[in-house]
């Protein structure tokens, strides 16, 4: 087994943490064998090492190597790139293709990001690790091929299989054996002595002097999170050192570089945001809902009127309909209004027995809210939380809008 220094430094890995090195233990013991690999851990924690040491260290090693992300392959064209396709099998296939599968032959496939794939591609994959076997894109010809599978992902694969996004059996024949590489806020002693090999990086590459943090800036250096773990720890060494003249770098300097200073407080968790904008769109949505069902009861009312004829038949058959968009029955009967003709109005008179109504009626939305809010109170006998769930709005929006308008 080949020295775990010598490795650490044939692969520019640095660190010294116990779990970095149990990951880099485990890579190199199942390097020789052909089982499959399932790497896991957060985004720019460096896990496309993981499969490269596995790939050098195997029987492999001489043949193809082949790096594929997942998440950057749209899913109509996914199986074709992995699998490949047959001239003609779809618009734009104007000749045959070999996919990934079949150009590695031999050697070794690493599927980043492969808790992104699709669920028909999860299935051609689960052939292929359980028979080595596949199809081309509108092939009928099954294709050998003896490739070794190295996946990774930064999906929590459990809730993934939960929420059905993953096949559970895909899961268990990728994870045969499953190497995680911790977070860099978990590795704190490393993290002081990657940032100095990396401004020593940057200082060779732009050829100025490297870049030192004073104590402060040290322990405010340790005790930041790193959301974007070592690539985010990686720019922020390249921007300082191109950006900052003093090659001493304080700690009020570092803060300027790190986003969301405040990321070390800890999070509310099943904490809810009241958020205005949110809840009107909510009701904006419900609104566009209700009249969506509305108009559809109303074509159903139309058209058992078309088909019947009978006006008091489709009522009697259709009362809660009814009641359900007009309201209550008795509210129905109320607003019916008859109007009686007299019988001795003459053509050549003018129409005296129409009373003409004039109503200056306000256009403004305000008023109208103020009014639908009134009408609302004084129906819900002034009782606030009635009134919101009629309006379809909330308790607190209601109670906004009271003060807003002096009710």
């Amino acid at each position: 087994m080949e020295n775990l220094q010598a490795l650490k430094q044939r692969f520019g890995i640095i660190g010294n943490d116990i779990h970095l090195n149990r990951a880099l233990e485990k890579a190199v013991r199942v390097a020789p064998t052909d089982i499959s690999v399932l790497v896991t851990g957060e985004s720019g924690v460096g896990k496309e090492n993981i499969p490269k040491i596995i790939h050098s260290l195997s029987h492999r090693k001489h043949a193809k190597y082949i790096a594929v992300n997942c998440g950057a392959i749209p899913e109509g064209t996914i199986d074709s790139e992995l699998f490949g396709h047959e001239k003609g099998s779809f618009t734009g296939a104007t000749q045959d293709r070999k996919g990934y599968f079949e150009v590695a032959d031999g050697g070794t496939i690493f599927l980043d990001e492969v808790g992104e794939l699709p669920l028909t591609t999860q299935v051609r994959l689960l052939r292929v690790l359980e028979n080595g076997e596949f199809i081309k894109v509108g092939s009928s010809k099954v294709i050998k091929s003896n490739v070794r599978i190295v996946a990774a992902t930064n999906v929590n694969m459990q809730s993934a299989i939960q929420k059905e996004r993953f096949r559970e059996d895909l899961y268990y024949r990728l994870s045969t054996v499953e190497i995680h590489l911790p977070a860099l806020r978990e590795r704190e002693e490393d993290i002081h002595l990657l940032f100095r090999k990396f401004a020593a990086d940057f200082a060779q590459k732009y050829r100025m002097p490297s870049i030192r943090l004073d104590e402060k800036a040290v322990k405010i250096l340790l005790n930041y999170r790193f959301p974007g773990n070592i690539r985010q720890l990686k720019n922020l060494a390249e921007q300082i050192s191109v950006i900052e003249e003093e090659r001493i770098v304080s700690a009020v300097k570092l803060q300027q570089y790190l986003p969301n200073n405040n990321g070390n407080l800890p999070a509310v968790i099943g904490g809810k945001k009241d958020n205005d904008f949110s809840t009107e769109r909510d009701i904006m949505y419900k609104i566009l809902f209700d009249m969506r069902n509305d108009i559809n009861d109303l074509k159903k009312l139309t058209l058992d009127l078309m088909k019947s004829g009978n006006v008091e038949e489709v009522q009697a058959e259709n009362h809660q309909l009814i009641e359900k968009i007009y309201g209550e029955k008795e509210e129905i009967d109320n607003n019916v209004e008859v109007l009686n003709i007299p019988q001795n109005a003459s053509a050549e008179k003018d129409y005296d027995f129409i009373e003409t109504i004039e109503e200056d009626e306000s256009l403004s939305l305000q008023d109208k809210e103020i009014e639908m809010i009134k009408k609302s109170l004084e129906k819900n006998s002034n009782k606030r939380k009635l009134a919101a769930k009629e309006l379809g709005i909330s308790e607190r929006t209601l109670y906004r809008k009271i003060k807003q308008y002096d009710l």
